[in-house]
């Protein structure tokens, strides 16, 4: 019986699928509520791409795509290894790399704008 008890008790923490997927999309969100302050996405953009200034007009483009990610579902495809790895993991816990999904989710918006 005591067996049956902890298989179950193991069975009802383990994270559900929809769960997962809302965790995800929490730390995608707060990635993006992050980008959405200008100084820190003018910072970024100097970083990364080489950009000595954004003009205010690509800022608030920028933003506004921002803004439709945050808005949209998950895509389930593409964090499809990362949704797997947590469910079987049963940890929230983000890896070496796994942040770069995050990333790349957004860089397909950022290269729009490093011309």
């Amino acid at each position: 019986m005591e067996l049956t008890q902890r298989a179950y008790k193991d069975e009802i923490e383990k994270f559900s699928t929809a769960q997962v997927i809302d965790m995800i999309r929490q730390l995608r969100d707060g990635l993006i509520a992050e980008f959405l302050q200008e100084e820190k996405l003018r910072t970024f953009f100097v970083e990364h791409y080489d950009v000595k200034s954004l003009s205010q007009v690509r800022i608030e483009f920028l933003k506004r795509d921002l803004k439709e990610i945050q808005k949209s579902p998950l895509d389930l495809a593409h964090y499809a290894g990362l949704i797997k790895l947590i469910k079987e993991t049963n940890s929230a816990a983000l890896s070496g790399g796994n942040d770069a999904l995050f990333f790349n989710e957004l860089e397909t918006v950022f290269k729009k704008y490093t011309y």
